[in-house]
């Protein structure tokens, strides 16, 4: 098991000026996947998706034919939730099904679940922490939930 300060000591350098703190070993690169996880964030971007998505996180797996997403949406015009449900399919975190004559919208858990790993992969890199004579914390993860 490797502690926090074992993590900090990796990935971070003295940064020459004699002051102590350190600086980190490396800055932060280039992306390919920053314009698709930029696109799902841009579509939850607008208050009306980001609790349309809720709604259908709520949902779960069995997802919700359009005239229910437009009820839990207060009614909605047809034209305006038509909108919404396409960005958010087109950012990915959303799929439809055909179900007979229905459409059902589903949240897609595994790209939430990507877009959530994306953006706390690279928490506290950069920390850096004065020693306080007390003993290191433990690094644990969560991944695989």
């Amino acid at each position: 098991m490797h502690t926090i300060d074992d993590h900090i000591t990796r990935n971070l350098v003295d940064n020459g000026t004699g002051d102590g703190y350190p600086v980190p070993m490396t800055e932060p690169t280039f992306d390919p996947n920053g314009a698709r996880f930029a696109a799902a964030l841009a579509a939850l971007g607008h208050e009306a998706r980001l609790a349309m998505y809720r709604t259908l996180v709520r949902a779960g797996d069995a997802g919700l034919p359009v005239h229910q997403v437009q009820e839990r949406m207060g009614g909605m015009p047809r034209s305006t939730l038509a909108h919404h449900l396409q960005a958010l399919v087109r950012s990915g975190l959303v799929v439809q099904r055909k179900v007979g004559a229905e459409v059902v919208n589903v949240a897609a858990f595994a790209s939430m679940r990507e877009l959530l790993a994306y953006l706390t992969e690279e928490c506290c890199v950069d920390m850096c922490v004065v020693s306080t004579g007390e003993p290191p914390l433990e690094v644990t993860t969560t991944a695989g939930r």
